[in-house]
């Protein structure tokens, strides 16, 4: 087994053991809105559950050279963000939102998306994802190395699912209909395997 100790590794040398090693990673695309009023997109996958009562999920968005991601900017400007979950129907058009833009920009009219008004945020949504989340920010938490913020973990409540008829059935969804797709390294994602199931045990 080879040990390695990450203070002597460089940033890129431990992303790629991290991104390597955690997989596969759910994917959320993000929509976000600027002081001006463009609405961002852009994909995360650094992001999970943290909570289902009450529902909140977490986003963590390294910075760059010190410099906040627009995303990261806009959701502490507004408060407010909606996650989408990454399938094989608009994986590409998700992909596209990854360019570097100017901020006066929007990665959602380059990706060709069709934007859905929210019920209960400001911040619209993209028709295109069978599953849409409307957040909250509840928290914000610098991701620091030693005195340099290197990041930011963003804690939301989802206040409002917005789920596809085809995806939800019985209050459950259901994972074939959905096809969501996770990211592993480099260029690479996954589709959804084999399925089996293990008993927990009494």
């Amino acid at each position: 087994m080879i040990s390695i100790d990450p203070k002597k590794n460089t940033e890129r040398e431990n992303y790629k053991l991290l991104t390597g090693s955690i997989i596969p990673r759910p994917i959320a695309f993000v929509t976000t809105k600027s002081e001006q009023g463009v609405l961002n997109g852009a994909p995360f996958s650094y992001f999970n559950i943290v909570s289902a009562n009450p529902p909140m999920i977490s986003l963590a968005i390294q910075r760059s050279k010190g410099y906040l991601k627009d995303t990261a900017r806009h959701i502490q400007y507004q408060g407010q963000f909606v996650v989408h979950i990454v399938d094989e129907d608009n994986v590409s058009q998700v992909n596209e939102t990854a360019a570097t833009l100017p901020v006066t920009e929007s990665e959602i009219e380059r990706a060709n998306f069709t934007v859905i008004d929210s019920h209960c945020i400001n911040v619209p949504g993209v028709k295109e994802a069978k599953v849409r989340m409307e957040c909250r920010l509840v928290q914000t938490i610098p991701l620091l190395n030693g005195d340099e913020q290197t990041g930011d973990l963003f804690i939301g409540e989802v206040v409002q699912f917005h789920l596809d008829d085809a995806i939800y059935c019985e209050g459950k969804i259901d994972p074939r209909a959905l096809k969501a797709v996770s990211r592993l390294a480099g260029s690479s994602y996954a589709k959804i395997g084999d399925f089996f199931e293990i008993e927990r045990p009494i």
